[in-house]
């Protein structure tokens, strides 16, 4: 389908003609490279067209097809002004790793733009420009000669076999090689005209494990019944974020389910989806949110005032919840209970629409990873829109989007009064855009008419105050007692315990300032374990040993030792004047922590005394095949703003007969996410002298 596009391709209309300069083709045919000069019309401004002296350019373009290895490489470069621009481009098709019915398609490109007669930044903007829709026009053309090859009766390609003669020769070497099995088609069903669906069930035997087993979860049922509809390439960008996070999260990794949400909330960009992931794991450790549930009781008050519940289904099998927002007490609530209680609350309740997904799926049969909330606005008033109180919802908007994507299936607001505007032009603005595609808002009584409730939910579960006849739990609200109203101070101190209730501390790591944390030993078998995550850049974490304890950190003096910042607090313990080797010595190879990852480890001490532990800024090297900066580099640098890293960390020391060389033995387990997780890896190097593991 590809060849199709040359000598000239119709969809492409700046594709103007193409000629062969060289091709070469191995004797077993296994290998085609094909070199074309390619002539371009590029749309520029007619000015520059006239000051260049072109009306055309040329690029070089190398196409090396290897059908043996099942991979084509295409290589690209400027012919035209190759002294001022230089422009490459790479493009490889291959066979997916875990699915052979798979093509996986990666394509890169750089420009460097030396000198164009003053029209550098004009000259950047149309290559970019068409670069980016040649990117958007590539699947659409591919797509386009392979429903023509359809046409024609062409759906199958054999896979390419050596000669006869080639077997004999190599077959000792492919005893020792594993490749990829071969596809023989038997001339009988060549004749007879076997199918293609015949044909590929020769390629395997039934004792080789496929992509679509279930114990790689590809199997098709386990994807229809628990994740729903999915492209090819949707299964792929799962399969990839879980392989990352099974690398870089060991024994916490989270459902298919869960990963999936945060892959359509980036509309299935990997590194946009990885980055808000990690961040919300981070979160969800730092704050215990696993076992919100099961540890945390809300006040009475919250139970008594906090006028919304869980209520039956919808129609699609959605849990459904119902909120009287306009009989609810918002400044009351906050006034008694401050902004944090109330966040904690939703997210009691977010957790357990996430159980309730998993217990409906199970029920119904079919995937189902999202809730339907109802919102009875009757009652709402300019009370509601107090400031402190749309602040407090502000906020637990922004918390919701940002660890719980893609959980709201619908939200249907009923009888929005005249005030309603007001509240969702403030509101509005911090929802994500596919969010608010999903509000339904009726003024009034139109939700009883066409369109309207029943469209979505059965009459028999339509709650009493709405009509319906079905009893609903959820409390009625009503004003809070004023007598219930606490101090801001009390408020302030109940929100700092709330929050600060975990075993984790922060820390900020910058460069020249690494981050250091000690720990005196008096039995020299203790057992020191650690894990942290690395919430912002990267860094490089060591443990020292020193006999004598290092002085205190100096807070008062202007070459202070301590730095406390929003994003937590650095401590620096090793003295300038203290020599590596002499005044302490390093008992593990420095380890290289990248930004995300999870890093869970212990060491058995050899001796009494001081150890430190020390989080460092790791500088990213400068790449060494060009003097250009990658494309990661620089949004690595930009990133990590003013050379500032982030850690979250936990520390503990135990005696040795105590330690079973597993974290599901300490505290610090308590980090694994539990509601989320689909299983967990524990080692069993319980005499090793160290263990980490990411």
């Amino acid at each position: 389908a590809y060849e199709r596009r040359f000598p000239t391709c119709p969809l492409i209309p700046m594709f103007v003609a193409s000629d062969i300069v060289n091709e070469y083709k191995s004797e077993d045919e296994a290998i085609h490279v094909i070199e074309r000069r390619c002539k371009l019309d590029i749309d520029a401004p007619r000015l520059l067209k006239k000051i260049a002296g072109m009306d055309y350019v040329y690029f070089i373009q190398k196409n090396s097809l290897n059908r043996r290895e099942r991979t084509l490489h295409i290589e690209a470069y400027n012919e035209t002004f190759s002294n001022r621009v230089i422009i490459n481009e790479h493009c490889c098709y291959t066979v997916h790793p875990d699915n052979e019915d798979w093509t996986c398609f990666e394509q890169s490109a750089s420009l460097d733009i030396k000198s164009f007669f003053g029209f550098e930044s004009t000259v950047e903007k149309i290559a970019m420009k068409q670069y980016t829709s040649n990117i958007k026009k590539g699947k659409e053309i591919i797509e386009y000669y392979l429903k023509q090859l359809e046409e024609e009766g062409i759906t199958f390609v054999p896979r390419w076999t050596p000669p006869v003669a080639c077997k004999l020769e190599s077959s000792a070497s492919h005893a020792r090689r594993p490749v990829s099995p071969a596809i023989s088609i038997p001339d009988s069903a060549t004749k007879e005209g076997l199918g293609n669906k015949e044909i590929l069930n020769t390629s395997s035997s039934p004792s080789e494990p496929t992509a679509g087993t279930p114990d790689d979860k590809l199997d098709a049922d386990y994807i229809k019944r628990y994740l729903g509809d999915l492209t090819p390439m949707q299964e792929s960008c799962l399969i990839r974020l879980r392989q990352w996070l099974q690398e870089t999260h060991k024994g916490k990794i989270p459902k298919d389910e869960h990963i999936l949400r945060f892959l359509r909330a980036r509309d299935f960009n990997i590194d946009k989806a990885r980055e808000i992931l990690c961040q919300s794991l981070t979160w969800r450790k730092q704050h215990q949110v696993d076992y919100i549930l099961d540890t945390w009781n809300p006040p009475q008050v919250l139970q008594d005032y906090y006028a919304g519940g869980w209520h039956h289904h919808d129609k699609d099998g959605r849990p459904l919840y119902v909120l009287r927002l306009g009989q609810m007490d918002t400044k009351g609530l906050v006034r008694a209970l401050g902004e944090e209680a109330l966040l904690r609350y939703v997210l009691s309740i977010n957790e357990e629409g996430l159980r309730r997904c998993e217990e409906n799926t199970k029920v119904f049969g079919r995937p189902i990873s999202s809730w339907t909330c109802l919102v009875d606005l009757e009652g709402l008033n300019m009370r509601h829109l107090w400031r402190p109180g749309v602040k407090a919802l502000l906020r637990i908007i922004e918390v919701v989007e940002a660890n719980y994507p893609e959980t709201l299936g619908r939200l249907l607001i009923l009888r929005a009064p005249r005030v309603f505007p007001v509240l969702w032009t403030l509101v509005s603005p911090f929802i994500d855009d596919n969010t608010r595609k999903k509000f339904l808002i009726y003024a009034g009584n139109d939700y009883q008419g066409p369109g309207g409730l029943l469209d979505y939910i059965d009459k028999e579960i339509i709650p009493d105050f709405l009509g319906g006849e079905c009893m609903c739990e959820v409390p009625e609200g009503g004003l809070v007692p004023k007598s219930l109203y606490r101090t801001a101070e009390e408020l302030e101190n109940e929100d700092i315990k709330l929050w600060t209730e975990t075993i984790y501390q922060s820390a900020s790591v910058f460069k020249g300032a690494p981050h250091e944390v000690l720990i005196q030993i008096v039995d020299a078998s203790s057992v020191i374990t650690w894990d942290f995550d690395v919430c912002k850049g990267d860094v490089v974490f060591n443990i020292f040993h020193s006999k004598r304890a290092p002085q205190p950190p100096k807070k008062d003096s202007l070459g202070a030792h301590s730095i406390t910042s929003p994003g937590g607090n650095n401590v620096q313990l090793i003295d300038k004047v203290w020599q590596l080797g002499r005044d302490y010595s390093m008992v593990e190879s420095p380890l290289t922590c990248k930004e995300g990852e999870s890093v869970q480890g212990s060491h058995v001490t050899r001796w009494p005394g001081f150890y430190i532990l020390q989080w460092k800024f790791h500088s990213m090297p400068a790449c060494a095949t060009t003097n250009l900066p990658r494309v990661d580099d620089v949004l690595a640098s930009l990133q990590v703003s003013s050379h500032k890293c982030k850690v979250m960390y936990y520390t503990e020391v135990i005696g040795s007969e105590d330690f079973r060389g597993s974290m599901t033995s300490l505290e610090s387990s308590h980090s694994g996410f539990s509601q989320l997780s689909a299983a967990t890896t524990s080692s069993s190097q319980s005499h090793s002298s160290s263990m980490i593991s990411r």
